[in-house]
């Protein structure tokens, strides 16, 4: 097997230098089960970050490896130009689920960015409008389109944009000046930042806003909570404006967050297109906006196609995963195995300054790091994955600071792996603060 000093030298001759990598030595996963995985060189590791937000049911589950196998030995590929019995079974399982109301249709399509893309498609030809809401410290895709409504600016590599997009104040610290002026009234707060909506489309916009884009926890962000009062005071100012909501769920649906199987359900707010990705597949590249049958079926010309969209193989896969978070009440372990690894987690940070924030729902949790100064601290959150490592515990960074770590491992995780990782969160955490002193 190619030791990782080879193969990572054979990818600087052949792939892009801004692929990102983690690690001081990048390592190459090679094997999982369950919520273990083993990298090249035979070292173990408990996956707490699920290949970004993605392996939902964890790794080698053998009915989805079936269904995949059965599938793969029938037929790979067809295209929408023909039926998928597949492809149909899971639009039907994912209508059954949703929370939307009335007639509701699902395009398939090969990962998130694409998904949020269809949405925009949608959103903009239904209200023949090229205008966007999106929230400030958002993450919507790596595509084009996605980039132009994202909030963060080392996601945008590029100031041009399809969408003219007008940025809302998240309801969150780190990106609205009203935190400080509301601070002890949570709800007070993101009342006042859902207000902040209509200026914007009074002033920002011509009046007529295509759609309104939020993940109902922000993941690249950094796992960054909106409150529901927030959705529930935006829906309000949406529908006077006849704007459509968009929840983008590529990280929040299927039971990620615990109380939930769709993020956007803690608002008890109903949008009108919901896109997913990511754990849909359980690392099977799909995705699908699900949504109002009236706004999806609003493409012009009537005739379209979708080479790969919802082709045989990871719609029976994604079905089959689906079918497994459901018949094994995953959902319920989020809630239960996550509300005991926050309360880890908060016991870690209680009067310790290195941690700004423990924040998340569910099995999307995040910690946030702060250096001695107070303030954000990239490179300590850079030092913290890497003691994790050594500790056996995979986990992911974000934030628009960088200094957010984050936390998702697999819905079967359980509270005895929580446990051996929050022993490793510890350990890491005190090694971060020794190496900031030293410094």
């Amino acid at each position: 097997m190619t030791n990782p000093e080879e193969l990572l030298q054979r990818q600087r001759e052949v792939l892009p230098d801004w692929i990102a990598l983690y690690y001081e030595r990048p390592m190459e996963l090679v094997r999982g089960e369950g919520f273990k995985v083993w990298d090249s060189e035979g070292n173990e590791y408990l996956d707490f970050f699920g290949g970004i937000v993605t392996t939902i049911s964890g790794h080698a589950v053998p009915e989805i490896v079936e269904a995949v196998r059965e599938q793969a030995g029938k037929i790979f590929h067809s295209s929408t130009l023909y039926m998928i019995e597949s492809q149909v079974k899971l639009a039907e399982k994912l209508v059954s689920l949703s929370p939307i109301s009335g007639d509701q249709k699902v395009f398939f399509v090969g990962s998130g960015s694409e998904a949020n893309e269809a949405a925009l498609l949608f959103a903009t030809q239904y209200r023949n409008s090229s205008e966007i809401i999106a929230l400030r410290g958002s993450y919507h895709g790596g595509s084009f389109g996605t980039m132009g409504i994202t909030g963060q600016s080392s996601w945008r590599p590029t100031p041009r944009s399809a969408i003219d997009v007008s940025y809302a104040m998240t309801p969150h610290r780190s990106y609205s000046p009203l935190y400080e002026r509301f601070e002890g009234d949570p709800e007070g707060f993101a009342r006042a930042c859902a207000d902040d909506v209509r200026r914007l489309i009074e002033t920002a916009t011509t009046g007529r806003v295509a759609a309104f884009i939020a993940e109902p926890i922000q993941g690249v962000g950094g796992f960054i909570e909106i409150p529901p009062a927030y959705f529930g005071r935006v829906k309000e100012v949406l529908d006077e404006y006849d704007v459509l909501f968009i929840s983008d769920e590529v990280q929040t649906a299927f039971g990620r967050t615990g109380a939930n199987f769709w993020g956007i359900e803690a608002s008890g707010v109903e949008p009108d297109m919901i896109t997913m990705a990511k754990g849909l597949g359980n690392g099977l590249a799909i995705g699908a906006v699900m949504g109002r049958a009236d706004v999806i079926d609003s493409i012009s010309p009537k005739l379209h196609i979708s080479t790969f969209g919802g082709n045989p193989i990871s719609a029976a896969g994604a079905l089959a995963n689906i079918e497994y978070v459901l018949k094994n009440d995953l959902q319920h372990n989020a809630d239960e195995v996550g509300s005991y690894l926050k309360e880890r987690l908060q016991k870690m940070a209680e009067g310790n300054p290195l941690v700004g924030e423990v924040r998340g729902r569910g099995l999307m949790l995040a910690v946030e790091i702060f250096g001695p100064d107070g303030e954000p601290d990239p490179q300590g959150a850079v030092r913290f994955l890497q003691a994790c490592r050594e500790r056996g515990v995979l986990v992911g960074k974000g934030g628009i600071k960088a200094n957010a770590i984050r936390i998702s491992p697999p819905l079967t995780i359980t509270r005895e792996a929580a446990d051996e990782a929050a022993d490793a969160f510890e350990e890491a955490l005190a090694e971060v603060g020794a190496s900031a002193r030293v410094g």
